[in-house]
């Protein structure tokens, strides 16, 4: 029962992190100073993407980030704001990119929160 509460409490991000978490307000913030230090990225499916995501971002699915670190190695200066749907994967794409010596900033939430927020995001065009 231990280990299952331990697991839970890992996939969750609620221990063990080793970078910035941060709620869509704050990174909200973030995104409207411009700063060009800071890319997006979004880690869910390219189907979820094409659907709605932040403005700006690049998309690298969870399933193949490790296999693209290369395609990111130019900012590795910068910060990487990561996102996805609910916040799981982007706990785990972030304890990637940090391991792999990246800067990242995780969303809490994921675009969940983030439409709850208010927020607007890029819409697919039907």
């Amino acid at each position: 029962m231990l280990f299952i509460a331990g697991y839970f409490a890992y996939i969750r991000g609620w221990i063990f992190i080793d970078f910035e978490s941060i709620t869509p307000r704050e990174i909200h913030s973030l995104l409207e100073k411009h700063d060009d230090n800071i890319t997006i990225l979004d880690v869910r499916s390219v189907l979820e993407f094409d659907r709605e995501h932040i403005k700006d971002a690049k998309v690298i699915p969870l399933n193949i980030l490790s296999n693209s670190l290369k395609k990111l190695n130019h900012l590795k200066n910068k910060k990487i704001i990561v996102y996805c749907h609910s916040g799981r994967r982007s706990i785990q794409a972030s304890r990637i990119l940090k391991a792999e010596g990246f800067t990242p900033i995780n969303m809490k939430g994921g675009l969940i929160d983030y439409k709850k927020e208010g927020f607007a995001l890029i819409k697919a065009i039907k």
